[in-house]
């Protein structure tokens, strides 16, 4: 789908059409959900932030400027409801490492090795322990994909701001993780 194809589903939602909004659903749903797992690593916790992001996206569709793509702008209400469950999740319970369930995906079919679980499990509780906005910034840049601007726009700050997060985030993470090079080298 082009961009133009989405700014006309777009268009045709805010007019009141659940069939386009539900073809915008469809089009951003897998990234949606793994941006939120990736924050709160719960699946049905994930599930729930998708759900919020999407019900508010569409009562909000009218305050949708269009500033910067839907998707970002979507991506900004899961990063907040995703920080907001995150933070709630912990006054409640902690999440223990039997709780993780990222399994690495090799995409081609073959069985995944036990170092491979571990390793991930390793990355994914590195990334757990960072503080919650070098975090936010490493999953957004560097999992996500999104460029310096958009994160910024996601998180609603400077991008000196987001560089600073970033550079900072993925220190502490080649530190902790600096043994995996050696492995894999």
């Amino acid at each position: 789908m082009t961009a133009a194809d989405e700014q006309q589903l777009l268009l045709r939602a805010r007019q009141g059409s659940h069939q386009a909004f539900g073809q915008l659903v469809e089009r951003h749903m897998k990234r949606v959900y793994n941006l939120a797992f990736r924050f709160v690593n719960d699946h049905h916790l994930a599930e729930e932030v998708v759900q919020d992001t999407f019900m508010r996206a569409y009562k909000s569709l009218g305050s949708f400027r269009g500033d910067s793509e839907f998707g970002t702008w979507l991506h900004r209400i899961a990063t907040n409801l995703s920080i907001n469950a995150s933070r709630n999740a912990r006054h409640t319970r902690l999440v223990g490492l039997e709780r993780l369930d990222f399994t690495p995906s090799n995409g081609n079919g073959s069985a995944v090795h036990e170092g491979d679980v571990m390793r991930s499990d390793l990355i994914n509780r590195a990334l757990t322990d960072l503080p919650s906005l070098q975090r936010q910034v490493v999953i957004l840049r560097h999992i996500e994909g999104h460029s310096t601007r958009e994160v910024s726009r996601i998180l609603e700050c400077s991008e000196g701001t987001v560089k600073t997060h970033l550079f900072r985030g993925l220190k502490k993470l080649r530190t902790r993780l600096g043994f995996l090079k050696e492995e894999i080298v």
